[in-house]
């Protein structure tokens, strides 16, 4: 079920599925999503929303999700370092010198550990629903962990599949959520999937080693932070201690919100963005 707007891209040495909106001399705002979740996650109107403020927005496919290169399940032959340079190598491949990276869930990792590596490459960073991976900072709540602790639905039954999912969107909403839209978007999601078994679990088996030095206190580019209060993957703390470990952060807290970024956040959360990345390019 490909998209006609989509481009397979060769990225870092693989193929990466990759979408555009709005306006290619427009400044260049990359989304990158978390773990398991393809660049559907980032909803078109969201997309177009960002592009109607005069931005070029990019999604992506990240390895094993969606149309982009996949790798046998249990058996990922990549570590975040590589997702890290995949996000730059997407930008190459678009002809983007520079970009504001918007990275959500996991992928806070990974676009922190691309404007580490790439800083010529980074102009601004938003980290949404992260953490900087303290270990005193509150664990998951027990009603999210109970709900991720089982077996999993079998990836051969795209029915099982779904409905997993839309469970999981459930409990990571920390609340009531818009199950119709959702299981849509799902069922999209599961068709497009070159290979289920290995979203369901491969970036969960990845190498998330950092390089020798890294530190988010050398990121001194403009930072912000946006976060649910009532997220129960990271709960509010791990949003604060991101702020404070970021030299030049803000932090957005979005009310009665979990982990995910739903359609009544989009009139805070687009303004918001589009203030930070008002940073010129160059």
């Amino acid at each position: 079920m490909a998209n006609e707007h989509e481009l397979l891209l060769q990225a870092n040495g693989v193929t990466l599925c990759a979408e555009t909106f709005g306006e290619p001399g427009d400044p260049a705002v990359l989304l990158v999503h978390g773990a398991a979740a393809s660049m559907l996650w980032w909803e078109d109107e969201l997309c177009e929303r960002i592009a109607s403020g005069g931005r070029r927005v990019i999604r992506f496919d990240n390895r094993d999700t969606g149309r982009s290169v996949s790798y046998p399940p249990g058996r990922p032959a990549y570590a975040l370092r590589d997702l890290a340079d995949d996000a730059v190598g997407v930008l190459d491949a678009l002809g983007i010198r520079r970009a504001h990276l918007v990275g959500r869930s996991m992928a806070g990792a990974i676009v922190a550990l691309a404007a580490w590596s790439h800083p010529d490459r980074v102009v601004s960073l938003t980290l949404v629903s992260t953490t900087p991976g303290d270990p005193e900072l509150p664990g998951m709540e027990e009603s999210f962990l109970s709900y991720v602790g089982g077996p999993g639905p079998d990836p051969s039954d795209p029915a099982a599949v779904v409905d997993f999912v839309v469970g999981l969107i459930g409990a990571y909403a920390g609340g009531t959520f818009d199950e119709q839209a959702t299981r849509v978007l799902v069922e999209h999601d599961v068709a497009r999937t070159a290979n289920v078994a290995s979203c369901l679990t491969n970036h969960f088996l990845l190498d998330p080693s950092v390089p020798e030095g890294f530190t988010l206190r050398d990121l001194t580019l403009p930072a912000l932070v946006v976060h649910g209060d009532r997220d129960p993957v990271f709960p509010l703390p791990h949003a604060e201690a991101l702020r404070a470990a970021l030299p030049s952060a803000e932090l957005l807290v979005l009310a009665d919100t979990g982990h995910e970024l739903p359609r009544r956040t989009w009139d805070t959360f687009v303004p918001a963005l589009l203030a930070h990345t008002a940073t010129p390019e160059a």
